[in-house]
């Protein structure tokens, strides 16, 4: 079986309240689902649509973060989750100095 290469990015939708609070505090520990799980959840592009459909149906207003993750590399676990595919998760803290970009969702 050949490994693919991971990409240099993903991405994290948080609510407006939370992006907001992210930018006041510099650092993001995580939304309720993220504590309880132990872990930042992140989608890669090709999964950002289904986590879209599947966690925030009907929500406005969403921010979705893009993460640079070569700048953390320590923290990032790629591991299975919907469907067997493998997903990036931060097992720490996502400083703000991570995001290289974001836009607002009007609507998922």
């Amino acid at each position: 079986m050949e490994h693919m290469p991971q990409p240099p990015t993903a991405f994290k939708i948080l609510t407006a309240a939370q992006w907001a609070q992210f930018e006041a505090d510099g650092v993001f520990q995580g939304a309720p689902v993220d504590l309880a799980d132990g872990y930042i959840h992140l989608s890669t592009q090709d999964q950002l649509q289904g986590t879209l459909d599947k966690h925030f149906a009907g929500q406005d207003g969403l921010v979705i973060a893009e993460v640079d993750l070569t700048a953390l590399k320590d923290v990032i676990k790629w591991e299975p989750s919907r469907g067997g595919a493998l997903f990036p998760h931060i097992y720490g803290d996502l400083p703000i100095r991570a995001i290289i970009g974001h836009l607002t969702q009007i609507k998922a």
